[in-house]
């Protein structure tokens, strides 16, 4: 059974937000709408749209390599923006962009992620598993830089 509480139920938002789902066809577009609501009340609002296709991507991925399709969500407000970790019981670790073949038919979707978060990475998961995490924060000032990614446990 997910476990869930609509937000519309909780009253202010705390610093963070978790569940736990098993993920299916229409998972994502309700993690999205959860996700959005969250940085609306964070006033981190202009993050959405690169949020919502990160986690969309990593939804997809529980989808189409997990055999159960559980995983847990994490949503954390940060100082400066927004962390987000989806981690679930396969311990089958991501191919990062510079491992992929030019050749190969998938793995985008994580060149797709490099593209779009400022920073992300995997690690083990707590009991098992993977946990993939990326982080998000509100356009720098002309002349800042992306901080160095670590994709690596």
């Amino acid at each position: 059974m997910n476990e869930h509480i609509p937000p519309t139920l909780l009253g202010a938002r705390p610093a963070q937000y978790a569940m736990r789902i098993t993920v299916g066809a229409h998972s994502a577009r309700h993690i999205r709408r959860i996700v959005r609501s969250l940085l609306d009340e964070w006033d981190l609002a202009e993050l959405a749209d690169s949020v919502e296709l990160a986690v969309t991507e990593l939804v997809a991925n529980v989808v189409r390599h997990v055999p159960d399709r559980r995983c847990a969500l994490l949503v954390l407000r940060q100082t400066a923006g927004v962390r987000v970790e989806v981690t679930d019981g396969s311990s089958q670790v991501p191919l990062t962009p510079d491992e992929l073949s030019p050749e190969a038919e998938g793995g985008r979707g994580l060149v797709l992620l490099d593209a779009v978060v400022d920073k992300w990475g995997v690690g083990p998961g707590p009991g098992g598993g993977k946990t993939v995490w990326f982080e998000c924060r509100p356009a720098r000032p002309q002349g800042q830089t992306h901080e160095a990614d670590n994709h690596s446990w």
